[in-house]
């Protein structure tokens, strides 16, 4: 949001011919786009700011205007730094759209990259669990004691 004091000093015009304009065009400024600020807002602006010198008063409520009022305010003016901040503004869109475009294209590429990996992880995930079994250590086979054993019972011949 900027006031209309302000906007009128960055277009290089008085503040009185810019809410003249404003006023004649009204139809080209919803409320999106311009409003009027409030005695309450006046007043927090001006002890926030000090807007005025000791002793004056107000006597119009300002203008505000958001972002796309401000352009529309360039449009109607007819002063050279009011067309200039039109076509600028107008190319900085154009420089936006771009890139949101230029964002779209690396953001689809980025999902592609993300459903490949997606499948290499699951391919990988059943290579791994394939070869599982071959990287656990085998199981050990019952060896043979070691050391003198009782011989088994031969030939009939019990133990005494």
């Amino acid at each position: 949001m900027i006031l209309a004091a302000d906007l009128a000093k960055l277009y290089g015009v008085k503040t009185k011919q810019l809410n003249q304009q404003v006023k004649r065009n009204l139809e080209k400024f919803p409320a999106d786009f311009l409003f009027q600020l409030t005695v309450e807002e006046v007043d927090a602006s001006r002890s926030q700011f000090v807007t005025l010198k000791k002793g004056q008063n107000i006597k119009y409520r300002p203008y505000a205007f958001t972002e796309h009022g401000a352009l529309m305010a360039a449009n109607v003016l007819n002063s050279p730094k009011a067309v200039a901040m039109s076509v600028y503004v107008t190319r900085a869109f154009i420089q936006q759209r771009e890139v949101l475009a230029a964002n779209d294209a690396i953001l689809k590429k980025l999902a592609e990259i993300d459903k490949t990996l997606l499948q290499h992880n699951a391919a990988l995930r059943d290579v791994y669990q394939k070869l599982l079994p071959l990287l656990q250590p085998p199981p050990e086979t019952p060896r043979p004691k070691i050391g003198f054993r009782e011989p088994k019972a031969r030939y009939g011949l019990q133990k005494v």
